[in-house]
């Protein structure tokens, strides 16, 4: 799965607070803030680990930050082996 957030995503802890609410989902991966101000998030896990961290960065005090998600689901590679950030 790929998520990217868009609106005041960077410069306010929004890649190490996907981390750490990551280390509370059985997921890989990782985030990364783009050029364009957005921050891209690639995980991979059963489905419901995967809407579980999904909704935990929604209920978390990240959700006032973002105006837009866009996700778009694909089949899981098995390239990672923890979640972190990507620079």
């Amino acid at each position: 799965m790929t998520v990217r957030y868009e609106g005041r995503v960077q410069g306010v802890g929004f890649r190490f607070t996907c981390v750490k609410l990551a280390q509370g989902f059985e997921v890989t991966g990782w985030v990364k803030n783009e050029f364009d101000g957005s921050v891209t998030l690639v995980a991979e896990g059963e489905e419901d680990q995967l809407t579980g961290l999904l909704q935990a960065i929604r209920n978390s005090l990240l959700d006032r930050y973002i105006t837009n998600e866009l996700i778009r689901r694909s089949s899981a590679t098995d390239e990672f082996e923890t979640f972190g950030v990507r620079y």
